[in-house]
């Protein structure tokens, strides 16, 4: 039974998710190695800030769904402890609060270690309490913006901008505009697996009245947004790569881009919704070889 209660609850955590938040931190501290800075301790907070949030967000996406019944309007492939009553909404609740005192903790801790000015202090400060809100509400209260069409946007932001870039500051204690494209590569890669989920629910999200980006565009116009989403990242990194880099190495990135034109195609081909529910794996995989091979250009290419 204990076995069981654990399984149910790694169901909701979705460890597979963690890998965005791993890379999203790795891709920081690469980033600061690049500035000639490196601090082990703060990319270790930074790294349990990250997965805590995601965590975080995972959990409060699963109780805001059910609460508004919107997994009830759908089939999920694999039903979750909260959907299935065998974990109740008070516990679900009980982990919010935990998760959130985690995130606080880690943070704080972050904060504390990383900053040594005022100005940064309040700035990181406001920016974990945005991130702790953001990700509660995405699915939770009157105006979750995940209703509204607004994930895309959060996750580009919170994923790319602020995961990448927070995490290189705050170990090199300083900021370059060459910072915004790998962010923003990175960013759309987490928008590019949110777009393949909301493709998949696309049928079954309006009957509940979510109304992400995908059901705003429609079928179609929504795969092609896919595809120019992973082509704009390709982009973002391809000019890192020619105006910050060096060597050879630094095109080492462009090794993903096959899969990641295969999985433009699959999407742009393929019409229906269940089609799209293999592709959120190939998705991760993706998105983390690209991730990988970025990391080891910026480290040979420095």
């Amino acid at each position: 039974m204990h076995t069981a209660r654990i399984h149910l609850w790694l169901q909701s955590i979705r460890p597979g998710t963690l890998l965005m938040a791993f890379a999203t931190v790795l891709e920081g501290t690469v980033l600061a190695v690049w500035q000639q800075a490196f601090a082990p301790w703060i990319a270790l907070l930074a790294l349990l800030t990250a997965t805590s949030l995601q965590i975080l967000t995972n959990l409060a996406n699963d109780y805001g769904d059910v609460l508004k019944g919107c997994d009830a309007a759908k089939s999920i492939d694999i039903p979750r402890g909260l959907h299935t009553g065998q974990i109740t909404p008070a516990q679900m609740r009980r982990a919010l609060w935990l998760c959130a005192g985690l995130c606080a903790a880690f943070g704080g801790a972050l904060v504390i270690l990383a900053c040594r000015e005022a100005d940064s202090i309040l700035g990181f400060l406001l920016l974990g309490l945005l991130s702790i809100v953001a990700a509660l509400t995405y699915t939770l209260g009157r105006h979750a913006y995940g209703y509204l069409g607004l994930g895309d946007l959060s996750v580009l932001l919170f994923f790319g901008h602020v995961g990448v870039i927070g995490t290189c500051f705050l170990q090199s204690g300083r900021f370059e505009a060459a910072l915004l494209l790998p962010a923003t590569a990175t960013g759309l890669l987490g928008v590019a697996l949110l777009n393949v989920n909301n493709l998949r629910d696309i049928e079954s999200d309006p009957l509940s009245g979510k109304i992400t980006l995908a059901v705003r565009l429609g079928p179609m116009l929504a795969r092609y947004y896919h595809a120019a989403v992973l082509a704009c990242a390709l982009l973002c990194l391809g000019l890192f790569a020619a105006f910050h880099l060096h060597g050879w190495a630094r095109w080492l990135f462009l090794l993903a881009a096959p899969m990641l034109y295969s999985q433009a195609r699959h999407i742009l081909r393929e019409r229906s919704a269940d089609a799209m529910r293999p592709m959120l794996g190939k998705t991760v995989q993706a998105a983390m070889l690209t991730h990988m091979l970025l990391v080891t250009s910026v480290l040979l290419g420095a």
